[in-house]
C-alpha cells in the first residue's frame, strides 16, 4: 500500500521523492548552523498553509516576532497574516527553563490536536535537549512526538537536529534511527566558492533516484535535480535580446546577469567543459548566444567539436526556429570530417583537408570577412579546440588561436573558443589571453557554471522551455 505524499514545499525536492514525504512521517533535517533549516522547515509549512493543511511552528531558536519578520522577507510569505488567519501558529519557547521540558511536550500536543495540526516544525530538538540529563530522556521525547503526534494524529513533523561545526554526529545517536527520514545540510565549496549540498540519507518508503543533490537559498530553498533536457510542448522562434549601449547580448539574461552586462564588441570566451559534460548540456549555451546573434541577423562562424556535424547545426537551428535558408544565409560552417557533402551542396560548407593551419586559418579569416560585410554586422566565432588540435596538433592550434583573439578583437566581433577535458595545458595557455574564462562541470547530476576570469560564484544551469525553445536558466548558489 502506497503512502499519500505530502508535498515538502521546496522547489526540486518533490521530484526525486517521488511526491514528497510520505504523510505521517518524522524527518530529521540535520546541519551546521547557516545551511538553511530554518527556511527549509519554514517552507514546508508555508506549503501546508496554501493547501489548507494547518500548520504549526515551535520554536526554541527564535522568538516569534524575529521568525514572522526574517522568514516574510526572505521567503515572500506573510507569515504574521497566516498566523492570524490560523492557518499557521508559530509557539515561542525562547524564553521557557530548562525543566519546563514535559510542559512544551503537553503544550504542543494539545496545540496539534486543537488546531487539528497536519504539519509540525520542531525547531531546534537540539535546543530543546539542552535540558536532558539522560539519553533516556531523548528516547521518551522522541518516542512521544513520534507516537503521540505523528502516528495517531497523523501529522507530518519535521524536527531540526544542529550539528556543531566540525563535528559529524547527528544528535544524540538515537534520533536518526527512530526517525522515518534523515535529511543533512552541508555547506561545502567547490573551486574556493560557496556549494550547497543536500544529502537524503534515508526516507522509508520512497525509492530515491538521487540521494545527493544541490541547493541554493536565492529566493528561498531550492533543490536542483540532475540535469534533464526538457521537451517543447509548442514550439517557437526566438525572440532576440537587445543589446545594450556598451555590450552584445548573449541571448541569455541570467548569463548577460552573470557577465555584468553581456559581451563588450572584440571579446574572447575560453568555456571549459569537463569530462561529465554531455554535449546536449554545453549547447544549451552556445546555441542561445548563436541564437541571439542569428536573430539579430548577423553572421556565425562554426568550426564544430568532435561529434558534432553540419546536419546537427542545422536541426538545431531549426529548432530555435529559424528557416533552412536562414541558416545557409547567416551560419558558415567548416569541419574536417570525411563522407560529408560537397560545397557545390552545401554552399555554406567548407570542406577542410587539414594540411596548413596557417593556411586554414586565412580561408576562414576571408570567408568570414565576406560574411561581415555582407551583413554588415560582426560576426560570431564558434570553435571547437579538440578539432583544431585532432587537425594541427596542439602547438599549431595554439598559434591559430592567438591569430583568431587578435583578429576578433581588432574587427570588434565576438569569438567564443570550447575546449574538452584533456587538454589543461593548453588551457591555462589560453586562459590568459582571453576576456573571459568560464567552466561548465558536473555536481550530483547538475550543471554547474561559473566564471574563473571575471570570478564568479557558482550558477546552477536549468533548462527552460517555456518560451518554446531551449533557454538556460541560471541560478545562484548562495
Amino acid at each position: 500500500m502506497e503512502h499519500r505524499r505530502v508535498s515538502t514545499g521546496i522547489d526540486g525536492l518533490d521530484e526525486v521523492t517521488e511526491g514528497g514525504f510520505p504523510e505521517g512521517s518524522l524527518i530529521l533535517l540535520a546541519g551546521n548552523p547557516g545551511t538553511g533549516k530554518t527556511v527549509f522547515s519554514s517552507q514546508f509549512l508555508a506549503k501546508g498553509a496554501m493547501l489548507n493543511e494547518p500548520a504549526l511552528y515551535a520554536s526554541f531558536a527564535e522568538s516569534k516576532e524575529t521568525l514572522v519578520k526574517n522568514l516574510s522577507r526572505h521567503l515572500h510569505y506573510d507569515f504574521g497574516e497566516l498566523d492570524s488567519e490560523g492557518k499557521l501558529k508559530i509557539l515561542d519557547f525562547t524564553a521557557v527553563k530548562e525543566e519546563a521540558v514535559s510542559i512544551i511536550l503537553k503544550e504542543i500536543l494539545a496545540e496539534t490536536q486543537a488546531m487539528n495540526a497536519k504539519r509540525l516544525v520542531i525547531d531546534s530538538f537540539s535546543a530543546m535537549a539542552q535540558a536532558f540529563k539522560e539519553t533516556t530522556d531523548v528516547r521518551i521525547v522522541v518516542h512521544t512526538v513520534l507516537s503521540k503526534i505523528v502516528r495517531q494524529m497523523g501529522c507530518t513533523t519535521i524536527m531540526i537536529e544542529e550539528i556543531p561545526i566540525g563535528e559529524s554526529r547527528i544528535g544524540w545517536g538515537v534520533e536518526e534511527f527512530v526517525a522515518d527520514g534523515v535529511i543533512k545540510l552541508e555547506a561545502k565549496q567547490l573551486d574556493g566558492r560557496p556549494l550547497r549540498d543536500l544529502d537524503i540519507i534515508k526516507l522509508r518508503g520512497t525509492r530515491l533516484g538521487e540521494r545527493q543533490l544541490l541547493f541554493t537559498l536565492e529566493g528561498g530553498f531550492k533543490v536542483f535535480p540532475p540535469f534533464k533536457p526538457k521537451s517543447i510542448k509548442e514550439s517557437k522562434r526566438f525572440q532576440e535580446i537587445k543589446d545594450s549601449p556598451t555590450h552584445l547580448s548573449t541571448g541569455s539574461r541570467d548569463l548577460d546577469k552573470m557577465l555584468s552586462g553581456g559581451l563588450p564588441r572584440g571579446t574572447t570566451v575560453l568555456l571549459d567543459l569537463d569530462e561529465r559534460t554531455a554535449t546536449t548540456e554545453y549547447h544549451l549555451l552556445v546555441m542561445t548566444l548563436a541564437a541571439n546573434f542569428a536573430a539579430c541577423g548577423r553572421g556565425i562562424w562554426v568550426l564544430p567539436t568532435s561529434g558534432v556535424d553540419y546536419s546537427m547545426l542545422e536541426k538545431l537551428a531549426l529548432r530555435y526556429g529559424f528557416t533552412e535558408k536562414e541558416f545557409r544565409n547567416l551560419v558558415l560552417v567548416s569541419d574536417f570530417q570525411k563522407g560529408l557533402p560537397d560545397e557545390e551542396e552545401k554552399p555554406n560548407l567548407i570542406l577542410l583537408k587539414s594540411r596548413s593551419a596557417e593556411r586554414d586559418f586565412h580561408i576562414h579569416e576571408k570567408a568570414i570577412e565576406r560574411l561581415a560585410n555582407r551583413l554588415g554586422q560582426p560576426v560570431l566565432t564558434i570553435a571547437g579546440m579538440d578539432s583544431l588540435i585532432n587537425a594541427y596538433g596542439e602547438n599549431k592550434t595554439e598559434r591559430v588561436l592567438n591569430l583568431g583573439i587578435t583578429r576578433t578583437r581588432s574587427h570588434g566581433s565576438v569569438a567564443l573558443f570550447i575546449v574538452k577535458a584533456g587538454h589543461e595545458g593548453l588551457v591555462k595557455r589560453t586562459a590568459a589571453l582571453v576576456d573571459i574564462y568560464l567552466k561548465l562541470t558536473r555536481e550530483h547530476g547538475s550543471m554547474l557554471l561559473y566564471g574563473v576570469k571575471p570570478r564568479t560564484g557558482l550558477y546552477a544551469v536549468e533548462m527552460d522551455t517555456s518560451e518554446g525553445y531551449p533557454m538556460p536558466r541560471l541560478t545562484p548558489i548562495v
